[in-house]
């Protein structure tokens, strides 16, 4: 028998500081009206029951914990994807006080899908493209490998540790901030990193 995971890939959505405009998308997503369901994608509440983990907003001191903890009471093979600006890279709260970046400084992200705020089609684009990799994961499981060297994981570098008084913790070796995201096939390249490759 040949089964896939995409075909019908159960998601749980997380609100990670988000403005809500991300969130009423998302779930825009799953009305009749934009009708995810006809991919088969089901909305479910139990991370032990999701394939493909949705987060919008940024990660800050307070939600850092709760993304990981989801995140790790997902089995394999999952996939994340970044639902709008915020998600992918901390949008226009970057460098608020209170904001530590993307949602790669947290977990590692398979799927980044920029928008302020993001469109119900590019929420599906996302999990239609996230489907892709979770057959990618699982067929290298089947194979005896592990799933964490396909998609986002594969590149991914630790992102921040906080410490007791709940800010990031210093830098790491090297000089880099610690949790520094990747480059990532997922991400586009910064303008001004465009600009001087010219």
């Amino acid at each position: 028998m040949d089964h896939k995971m995409s075909r019908s890939p159960w998601v749980i959505h997380y609100d990670g500081s988000s403005c809500n405009g991300c969130d009423i998308e998302v779930l825009a997503s799953l009305t009749p009206l934009f009708d995810a369901e006809r991919f088969g994608v089901v909305n479910t509440g139990n991370p032990k029951h999701a394939d493909i983990f949705l987060v919008t907003g940024s990660v800050n001191a307070q939600n850092l914990p709760v993304v990981r903890q989801i995140y790790n009471q997902m089995l394999e093979p999952k996939c994340v994807v970044a639902c709008g600006i915020c998600a992918c890279s901390g949008g226009v709260f970057r460098d608020a006080y209170n904001v530590i970046g993307g949602v790669d400084r947290a977990i590692p992200v398979d799927v980044y899908a920029p928008g302020c705020a993001i469109r119900p089609e590019t929420v599906i684009d996302a999990i239609v493209e996230a489907c892709g990799i979770l057959d990618q994961k699982e067929a290298v499981m089947r194979a005896g490998g592990d799933p964490l060297t396909v998609g986002g994981a594969a590149t991914w570098d630790g992102g921040v540790e906080l410490v007791e008084d709940g800010f990031v913790a210093a830098a790491k070796a090297g000089g880099a901030p610690a949790g520094a995201p990747a480059a990532s096939a997922g991400m586009p390249a910064a303008p001004a990193a465009a600009k001087e490759a010219e």
